[in-house]
């Protein structure tokens, strides 16, 4: 399982990946019912990308999201 903090690394795995699977980009929209601009915006690490879209992108690729806390909670 990979960890991704900000929004250009989380860009970077959603295209490694569609590469791997041998997709362009506009495949990949075509896929998800994204706009092939919202595609470049989420690989290019745009902060401002709606979750609910990139969701169903992560989906189509067959990723999945999980969200941990990174605090250290102490008795």
């Amino acid at each position: 399982m990979l960890t991704t903090l900000d929004s250009k690394s989380l860009g970077r795995l959603i295209r490694d990946e569609r590469k791997g699977q041998h997709l362009t980009q506009e495949q990949l929209a075509g896929l998800t019912g994204v706009g092939v601009r919202f595609v470049r915006e989420l690989e290019a690490g745009k902060e401002s990308c709606q979750l609910g879209r990139s969701l169903q992108v992560l989906s189509a690729l067959g990723l999945s999201l999980q969200v941990g806390s990174r605090r250290k909670d102490t008795p």
